[in-house]
């Protein structure tokens, strides 16, 4: 299974949602707090929580069916293209 990471940070309640919903459903995963990190910043200040598994990106509101069915397609995704992907493929 691919490494899950929640892009988040401090004090969004959305986040603590999707947190809860991850964690509910017994998935590992990394939380990294976007307010650390430029970049991360400007890219998801208005999106989060974000929900990445390899390159592949789920943005806010999920569900656990909704998860389930990105995973299946991240593992597609990464299975069909390898190791070599060049940028990020959003999911809306």
């Amino acid at each position: 299974m691919q490494e899950l990471t929640l892009y988040s940070t401090w004090g969004c309640h959305l986040c603590e949602q999707a947190e809860a919903l991850l964690a509910d459903a017994g998935m590992a995963f990394a939380v990294v707090d976007i307010i650390d990190d430029e970049q991360l910043m400007q890219r998801f200040r208005v999106h989060i929580p974000v929900l990445a598994a390899g390159d592949a990106l789920l943005y806010w509101p999920f569900d656990a069916v909704s998860v389930a069915g990105f995973l299946q397609n991240a593992q597609v995704l990464q299975n069909t293209q390898g190791d070599n992907t060049q940028g990020l493929k959003d999911t809306k």
